[in-house]
């Protein structure tokens, strides 16, 4: 069984959204569908199939999140030195063509949200990043080509 890599911020997150839909979300849908069949007929009500698929997406979700949170392991920030690029990190990095810098952080599948500068482990642009050091060139690519960037700045993620 694989390990999903979690800060523990992320992993709580996910027990909160997993907790909300088996409480709220799930009683919710369980009237909606009570509600619908009032109305008769349930081969042409909307609402009971719109009710009956939402209660199919919560269900799935439901076990999604339990696979996972029984397969996330909590990456503790105390035992990452900051010296590489791994998960856990805040990498500062500019692009050696046209002088942008950008910044990510490394964290997991599941915490992945590219508005907010937070990449997964397995995307294009950490896998080329993780392992390196500040001042190694790490070649990124892109729809674009390859694309040569050099590591600035890494730092550890607060817990």
């Amino acid at each position: 069984m694989e390990k999903i890599p979690f800060t523990r911020a992320g992993l709580e997150k996910l027990k909160e959204e997993l907790s909300q839909l088996k409480g709220s979300e799930r009683q919710a849908v369980i009237q909606a569908i009570a509600d619908a069949r009032e109305h008769g007929d349930l081969s042409e009500n909307a609402e009971y199939h719109a009710a009956r698929e939402r209660q199919s997406f919560i269900e799935g979700r439901i076990t999604e999140l339990e696979d996972v949170t029984s397969r996330a392991e909590v990456i503790e920030s105390a035992r990452l030195t900051g010296e590489t690029v791994t998960f856990g990190v805040k990498v500062v990095i500019v692009d050696e063509e046209t002088d942008e810098e950008a910044s990510y952080s490394i964290v997991g599948p599941y915490e992945a949200d590219i508005a907010k500068a937070r990449i997964s482990t397995g995307s294009p642009i950490a896998r080329a990043l993780i392992g390196k050091k500040v001042g190694d060139q790490a070649e990124v690519q892109s729809p674009r080509g390859p694309r040569p960037y050099e590591i600035l700045s890494i730092e550890v993620l607060p817990d």
